[in-house]
């Protein structure tokens, strides 16, 4: 199957646009400004990241000066037309007959960020309660206001009605996909637990909100065993923004089990976009995909040799090998991501030296740089350290794929799990760095760490 062509290149001109909008929005409205000055000094997040759709005013010609930029209609709602960018990332433009700029920044809960802020109950919040949209009015200033808004695998501009019930079944699936047992005697129950469970999500909420809950799930129980998440979430929870700054999910996969876990996220909605190959040496490879309504985007990597990358080795049996890669070896040590070890790492937008700066005074060190370009930067958290279970080491030393003296070195040191990944994109840069990516995988190999290694690791 041929791939699709996939290139992705800075958009300065659609950024410059942006940028006009937010310095307008910030010197006309006080409270925004603090906003931002409060995102950069105690998260190192960046206004501009969290930017969700913008409504400007038709009277000013923003229809004209978005096409040059490489806008195009999505839709039109009502009066006003809906334009997107697909070349980048990049928020929505909202052009209709408003007279007031209305700026809308994403978070995951509403209600949280009023609450944050000391928001008064004056400030009506529409939309209820786990409604796909729920967005409010929380700073006005010089015929330009900021809004908050919160979505659930929705991509309107229009709140929808109260659908009382359906937020009632949301909110069962989401805690039973957030307590679902994860370590199984073997893996094709777990695999079919949480298909039934998606299943079940599909069928009451529809294919978006339940790719919505899956990834939210998915990030808390990453959190739970990475402190530097638990550090950062808390950074940014003390503003009300939670991980609305996400830009893509990593999850690691087995051979036996990659088709398994590329099936689940198509289930989910997502598309197969650009894939990755890490070269003969490295012996790895990954599938990017999206889900278009949610905005989500997934890694899933997985051990490749040079003969595969020519076919469509996301949909294809990949055949058990005795010699494991790098994650063929990270899920040996900790099992599969969608399972019992959770995303190998969550990668948000940050602003990059910043995050760098204020994790190290919180005492969280980054690794050196895998991409220092001037529209992408990237590094990886100082990994979290797992134990190893005697039972997973047993199999690995029975199957020939560790020697005796790496299992008693995993057994003493354990081996690292997952990392938070510091991420800046500049002028709307949607792609990644293939070099940058096998210097990293080639850097996180477990077999490269020495006993008291602390920053090398799966």
């Amino acid at each position: 199957m041929m791939q699709p062509h996939y290139y992705w290149e800075p958009q300065p001109m659609a950024q410059a646009l942006v940028r006009e909008v937010v310095e307008r929005l910030l010197s006309r409205c006080d409270r925004a400004a603090e906003l931002a000055r409060r995102m950069r000094q105690e998260t190192a997040t960046r206004f501009i990241d969290w930017i969700d759709s913008i409504e400007v005013p038709a009277r000013e010609d923003w229809e004209t000066m978005l096409s040059k930029a490489g806008f195009a209609c999505r839709e039109l709602v009502g009066s006003s037309r809906v334009m997107v960018h697909e070349g980048g990332i990049f928020p929505a433009f909202v052009v209709s007959s408003t007279t007031v700029l209305r700026v809308f920044v994403k978070v995951e809960s509403v209600a949280d960020f009023m609450a944050a802020w000391m928001i008064s109950n004056d400030h009506v919040i529409e939309g209820e309660p786990f409604s796909a949209v729920r967005r409010a009015p929380v700073f006005h200033g010089d015929g330009a206001d900021l809004w908050v808004i919160e979505r659930h695998g929705s991509r309107s501009v229009v709140v929808p009605p109260a659908d009382p019930q359906r937020s009632i079944r949301m909110v069962r699936h989401f805690e039973s996909l957030r307590r679902r047992e994860r370590d199984w005697p073997e893996d094709d129950q777990g695999f079919a637990r949480v298909n039934r469970l998606v299943d079940a999500a599909i069928a009451d909420l529809g294919v978006d909100m339940a790719c919505d809950i899956f990834f939210a799930a998915e990030r808390e129980y990453w959190a739970r065993r990475n402190r530097a998440a638990r550090i950062q979430k808390g950074r940014q929870d003390a503003l009300g923004l939670g991980w609305a700054n996400h830009d893509h999910h990593t999850f690691r996969s087995s051979r036996q089990r990659f088709r398994q876990l590329v099936a689940l996220f198509e289930r989910l909605g997502m598309q197969p976009r650009e894939r990755f190959y890490a070269g003969a040496e490295a012996g790895w490879g990954a599938q990017v995909l999206e889900q278009p309504v949610c905005g989500i985007v997934v890694f899933a990597d997985v051990d490749l040799s040079p003969d595969e990358v020519a076919g469509d080795f996301a949909h294809e049996i990949l055949s058990e090998r005795r010699e494991l890669g790098t994650v063929g070896l990270w899920c040996g040590l900790h099992g599969e991501s969608v399972l019992q070890a959770g995303m190998h790492h969550l990668e948000c937008q940050f602003d990059h030296a910043a995050l760098c700066d204020q994790l190290q005074a919180a005492g969280v060190g980054t690794m050196a740089p895998f991409t220092d370009l001037p529209y992408l930067r990237q590094a990886f958290t100082e990994g979290e350290r797992w134990k190893v279970s005697e039972k997973r080491l047993a199999r690995l030393l029975e199957n020939g794929q560790i020697t005796p003296a790496q299992a008693n070195q995993f057994r003493m040191t354990g081996a690292i799990g997952s990392h938070l990944e510091n991420l800046e994109r500049n002028d709307g840069y949607k792609g990644f760095n293939q070099q940058g990516v096998s210097d990293i995988i080639a850097r996180t190999d477990p077999r490269r760490e020495a006993p008291q290694a602390e920053l090398l690791g799966a």
